[in-house]
This record gives C-alpha cells, structure tokens and sequence, in this order.
C-alpha cells in the first residue's frame, strides 16, 4: 500500500477539519434529480418556487453526495479509510438552492480502536454545510473506520 498521510493514529479528539467549497449549480441540482429524486422541486424552477423551498433545490439525498465529495477530496482519498459501518444521523436543515455556495467542517468526537480487529480504528465525526450566509444546511454524524500506520504497513 502506498504511504497515506491520514491514518487512525492522526485524528485527534476536537480537531476540526475545512472540508473548502462547493458551488451549487441549477443544472447539477436537476442532474441529479432526473436520475435519483425526480420531485418536481428538485427539477424546476417554478416548481422549486411553488413549494415550500422557495426555489430549485438540491435533494437532501444530492446534498449527501455533495458533502462526500468535499470530504473525499479535503482528505478521505489520502486515508487509511476502510468505510463506515453507517450514519447516526443526518439532518437536512434548510434547503440547498441553485447559485448557493457550501462550505463544509468536520469535528472529530471520539476515536476508539476495535476490539476484534486492533489494527483498525473507529472516528466518530460530526460534519456540517453552511451556505453563503452562514446558515447551516446539513448535519451528519457517524463513524469511519481507519486502519492504524502499523496495519497499514508504514511508519510515520
């Protein structure tokens, strides 16, 4: 396995990671939706504006996707990463409307190794989007699962 630079032994409780930006276009909201959540509200714009959205809005199931893009690429790709056993909990809060921009942050809570498999660790992490004006738009909690340098196969 080539070096990662994220392994189990590297998250720290209560550190926080900036996970950048993302900016949210019409056509990608609709992209999406034609192929995974064909809802009038997420397929135009008028329809966006008659619901109780106020305009073409991401599906929350497009915001999770969003979000997992931003955590690949702010550092999941560069990991000892072995999945996730699930989601704890995931909040759509406010609708993610064309033109918007996210920004993404994650708070590590906890990490523990495994019992059964020592070389592999657990990280229980709370990220979030906020939009262009602060509020938040989504929340999600779960654990990732880490191998540790050794089990890796590489030292620091």
């Amino acid at each position: 396995m080539t070096a990662k630079t994220w392994a189990y032994e590297d998250f720290v409780e209560g550190a926080s990671f900036d996970l950048g930006t993302k900016q949210v276009s019409a056509a990608e909201i609709i992209e999406f939706a034609s192929e995974f959540d064909a809802q009038p509200m997420h397929l135009d714009e008028e329809a966006g504006k008659a619901s109780i959205l106020g305009g073409l809005s991401a599906s929350g199931w497009h915001t999770c996707a969003m979000f997992m893009r931003m955590l690949c690429d702010a550092f999941l790709l560069d990991s000892t990463c072995q999945g996730a056993p699930g989601v704890d909990q995931v909040k759509w809060k406010k609708p993610v409307l064309a033109g918007d921009t996210l920004r993404g942050n994650l708070v590590v809570l906890a990490k523990r190794l495994s019992r059964s498999k020592p070389q592999l660790g657990f990280i229980t992490m709370r990220s979030e989007l906020v939009n262009q004006r602060g509020e938040s738009v989504f929340e999600l909690e779960n654990s990732v699962m880490f191998l540790t340098r050794d089990a890796a196969g590489y030292q620091a």
